[in-house]
């Protein structure tokens, strides 16, 4: 299993510079993966944001090793055609470190007060366009696509990507729904969310270690043999050696190849529309992974 640490792109963190010199402090302690969150807007956040393909520049000028991503891009609001352009630039500029999470998207006012498309099947297909245009364009050859959505006609992006044969892909979805998983069967890795339960932010959880119990028993079985992707799922640890190897090993027994650490100040004491425990949450980067992965390594 591989860890990482999953943090907001907003409040103290809403700053290319501060993002950047976590992702290097994570980096020299062991982490093997800095992924943030992609919002724009929002009353459920604050207002100090910082774009994330910014912010992923900075990351991959920054480190060396650790793979870096945004988890998840909306695509359906979003310019396939720019989001392909993004990624390539982060690829070749991190040395093909990045990974690409992808959805259909959510908090509505990221949404309806901007005029996108706020129809959950219409976001759905867009979704699926977006991906067919994305691997399309990372082809290297030339691209055309009629959709319903979407029209691109005869364009070819170069560089090609620099990880062949592309850049992984992980697709997140809420569970209990089957279609976000399913897609991800296509491509390289799932991220599924919990829909409705905080209480993934306080592992060891019984009920969050049900739910993905649910979601591995459902998804490896439709798994290709010949095309394994990787599950992630998300929690915190507590760095207690007892504790976290116990809790990591459930994890791995259900087939779970990456621990994404979630640092959000509820964890910490703090709350996400107020206090910001950002001393201990940076604490918790230099901590390093659980002493589980450490151990394993």
């Amino acid at each position: 299993m591989r860890f990482a640490l999953y943090v907001p792109n907003f409040g103290p963190f809403g700053d290319a510079r501060v993002l950047s010199d976590m992702a290097a402090e994570a980096e020299r302690a062991g982490w093997d993966g800095f992924f943030i969150w992609d919002h724009i807007a929002g009353d459920a956040y604050s207002r100090i944001m910082v774009d994330p393909w910014v912010a992923l520049a900075a990351m991959a000028l920054k480190t060396t090793t650790i793979r870096i991503g945004a988890l998840v891009t909306p695509i359906p609001r979003r310019r396939p055609w720019k989001v392909a352009r993004e990624t390539l630039s982060i690829d070749h500029l991190s040395g093909g470190r990045l990974i690409f999470g992808a959805g259909s998207g959510g908090v509505g006012a990221e949404w309806e007060r901007f005029g996108e498309v706020d129809h959950p099947v219409a976001r759905g297909e867009m979704l699926d366009e977006g991906l067919d245009i994305l691997t399309g364009l990372w082809s290297g050859d030339p691209y055309t696509l009629e959709g319903k959505h979407y029209t691109v006609e005869n364009q070819q992006f170069l560089p090609k990507p620099f990880q062949q044969p592309r850049i992984p892909i992980w697709i997140a979805g809420k569970w209990p729904h089957k279609k976000p998983i399913l897609r991800a069967l296509r491509y390289d890795g799932v991220f599924p969310i919990i829909a409705n339960d905080p209480s993934y932010l306080n592992p060891p959880s019984l009920k969050a270690l049900e739910e993905y119990r649910a979601i591995s028993n459902w998804i490896l079985p439709r798994m290709d043999a010949n095309h394994p992707i990787d599950l992630v799922c998300r929690g915190n640890s507590k760095n207690d050696c007892d504790d976290d190897m116990k809790l990591i090993q459930e994890y791995q027994n259900l087939g779970y190849t990456w621990w994404l650490e979630h640092l959000v100040p509820e964890v910490f004491g703090g709350h996400l529309l107020g206090d910001w425990p950002v001393d201990r949450m940076m604490q918790r980067i230099s901590d390093g992974p659980p002493p589980a992965g450490r151990v394993q390594s």
